[in-house]
């Protein structure tokens, strides 16, 4: 997990040097508003709301690229997710995998 934020912070930075700054902001609000209809189970900051659904912050994008597009072929079966992910794009799918992913996860201490 702290590689994955390692990542995102030196991405963003040579982003940000590169000038692509607010390229890149309208890309995170992008994957915010296609990933809005997860919020309803998986919540805003991607810690679930409905108790059979799996937190999603900070998880690997690649695996919720994957777990996405499984659910969009029927590889992988949940009737909620079958129907929710069937309607995506790849484009759409990568949208909603990197705005999760880029939750930075924290913990409260008791």
């Amino acid at each position: 997990m702290q590689r994955n934020k390692q990542a995102v912070a030196l991405l963003l930075a040579a982003l940000a040097a590169a000038g692509s700054g607010p390229s890149l902001a309208a890309d995170m609000a992008a994957a915010k508003a296609k990933a809005g209809q997860c919020f309803v189970c998986h919540g805003p900051d991607g810690v679930a709301k409905v108790p059979d659904a799996p937190n999603l912050a900070g998880q690997n994008e690649g695996y919720l690229v994957k777990a996405l597009k499984d659910y969009k072929s029927g590889k992988r079966e949940n009737e909620m997710m079958n129907a929710m992910a069937k309607n995506l794009s790849d484009q759409d799918i990568a949208l909603v995998a990197a705005y999760f992913s880029s939750i930075v996860i924290t913990v409260k201490a008791p």
